[in-house]
């Protein structure tokens, strides 16, 4: 009787569980191998050719002048977003970790850009860091600079090629420094205080005290953070179509513009799904490692 129970609770559960994993098997694993597989014909036109042409639009793509652009500007971008939300998350999240007055009210002003969608975030942004212009004049950050006497630190920001893909890093770190502030007080808050007693005891000063006994408990969190941010940044689209687009001589362009620009607007359906592919196995290379260290991590506990 109890066997008869146990198989019936069994055969419920996969039936409740089995049209999730025909959906996910479908719109996610099927769509992630068709797309492999059209990276490999040879639709480049409107029309379908499916044609096997092997790894030809990958070679193709990594010899594109523009593509190359956007490697150089991919590996800026993420190196610029995680150190820059790293740094100011962690902190901001040592300075409320003292337990200020009023914690509450700036815990929450640091996380609401969190609440907001890069769409939102490339628009505020676009309009604070418009150059302005000779009959307008300074507007946004440069007429603050004005005001307070910095002129000389103007800058034409995402319309200066040199600045670029800069300027929309400091537009994804102001939204998502928050949340990393989040992440690092929760680790903060869960450090004994004996531990850091104990080190002053020994005579450790402040700054030793979170460089030899604070930051290396803190290096599960500083590690999925990276892998969040990391993931983010490499499929950023949306901020840059909200803020920028490509601009100036692929200054702003990443992948995942040029993939969509690729697919949709050239037609080449082929060259697109190699992007998109490359795409999904940089993703992999940092997601997948972390994925299995946390799979062994939590057999060896």
């Amino acid at each position: 009787m109890r066997r008869r129970r146990l198989r019936s609770e069994r055969l419920i559960t996969l039936l409740l569980l089995l049209p999730s994993v025909i959906a996910v098997a479908v719109f996610v694993y099927g769509f992630i191998g068709w797309t492999g597989y059209v990276s490999m014909s040879n639709w480049n036109k409107l029309l379908p050719d499916y044609s096997f042409v092997g790894f030809k639009n990958f070679l193709k793509l990594f010899s594109h002048p523009r593509f190359q652009i956007d490697l150089r500007n991919l590996a800026v971008f993420t190196a610029l977003f995680l150190t820059g939300s790293l740094a100011i998350g962690f902190l901001l999240a040592v300075l409320l970790d003292r337990k200020v007055k009023g914690e509450s009210i700036f815990r929450t002003i640091y996380l609401y850009p969190m609440s907001l969608s890069f769409i939102v975030t490339g628009v505020v942004w676009r309009w604070l860091m418009n150059p302005g212009s000779p009959q307008m004049g300074s507007t946004g950050i440069n007429l603050l600079l004005e005001k307070l006497g910095l002129g000389f630190l103007k800058s034409g920001w995402y319309t200066d090629p040199r600045v670029g893909i800069k300027a929309v890093a400091v537009a994804a770190i102001w939204q998502m420094s928050g949340y990393v502030m989040a992440m690092y007080l929760a680790g903060l808050r869960g450090i004994p205080e004996e531990l850091r007693e104990a080190a002053r005891v020994d005579g450790a000063s402040e700054f030793q005290v979170y460089r030899y006994v604070i930051l290396p408990l803190l290096r599960p969190i500083t590690l999925g953070a990276i892998i969040i941010l990391g993931h983010i940044s490499l499929k950023i689209y949306d901020l840059i179509v909200a803020m920028t687009g490509p601009g100036i001589g692929f200054s702003c362009d990443v992948p995942a513009y040029f993939m969509w620009e690729t697919t949709f607007h050239a037609n080449r359906f082929a060259q697109g799904a190699a992007i998109a592919v490359i795409l999904l196995l940089m993703v992999s290379l940092l997601i997948v490692p972390y994925l299995v260290f946390s799979v062994r991590r939590e057999a060896e506990v």
